[in-house]
Formats: C-alpha cells, sequence, structure tokens
C-alpha cells in the first residue's frame, strides 16, 4: 500500500525572526537620521537668513553712523538734546535701534541693539478653578 506523505512547512526559526526584526530596525533608524538632517538642514537655512538679515542691518547702521562723525545728518536720524536716534529693519518683526551721544572726545553709543517691533498680543488660558 501507499504510505501517506506528510508535506512539512518550512520552519521559521529564530535566526530568521533576528534577522528580520534587525533589517526592520535598521529601516526605522535610517528614516528617523533622514528626518533628522533635513529638519537640521531647514533650520540652518533659517539660521543663515536670520543672521545675515542682521548683519545687514548692522551695515546699513554703520553706514548712517559714519555720515553722521562726517557733519552729515541722514533724515532717518532724529535729534533729542544731543542724542542721535535712528533705527534699521532687521526682519519684519526686528529692528536694530541705534542711540548716539556726541561728546566732547568723539562719539558714545548708548544703544546698539536688536529689538522685537512685532505687536505683543495677549494669551487667555480658560483655567479651571477648583470650582464646580
Amino acid at each position: 500500500m501507499h504510505k501517506k506523505q506528510r508535506l512539512s512547512v518550512p520552519v521559521v526559526g529564530g535566526s530568521s525572526l533576528l534577522v528580520i526584526f534587525a533589517v526592520l530596525c535598521m529601516t526605522v533608524f535610517a528614516l528617523l537620521s533622514l528626518s533628522t538632517v533635513l529638519a537640521d538642514g531647514r533650520l540652518n537655512q533659517a539660521s543663515v537668513e536670520a543672521v545675515s538679515a542682521y548683519y545687514t542691518a548692522d551695515t546699513q547702521a554703520e553706514e548712517i553712523f559714519a555720515r553722521l562723525r562726517q557733519g552729515e545728518l541722514p533724515e532717518e536720524v532724529t535729534e533729542t538734546n544731543g542724542i542721535y536716534t535712528y533705527s534699521c529693519p532687521i526682519s519684519e518683526n526686528q529692528a536694530l535701534q541705534v542711540e548716539l551721544q556726541k561728546t566732547a572726545e568723539g562719539w558714545k553709543v548708548l544703544r546698539w541693539q536688536a529689538v522685537v517691533t512685532a505687536e505683543w498680543e495677549e494669551d487667555t488660558l480658560n483655567l479651571w478653578d477648583g470650582e464646580l
């Protein structure tokens, strides 16, 4: 008579599962690394643009200061009691504000500061005070 042959199912061993898990982990880590590099690139570009905008405003402020030292009063400069004030835009939300004073020895820098020029908007939170 015929003997019944059994078909054996291939057994997936522990080493195969370990290899599949390792490949899956490496794929996930590669994707996380890629997203981190892209985010760092965007942050780096924003930093470059911010620094470039600041130094452009600083250069403009230095040019105005040079004109003041030559005895010229540029139209963007206001003078009050011997204090010369002007502002150079850095971005739509920031400006470089400068205050100078002419003394007997030369010029004294009272203020050379980047300030926020955006309108402040108050955020309110409705918090529970503990009563029903």
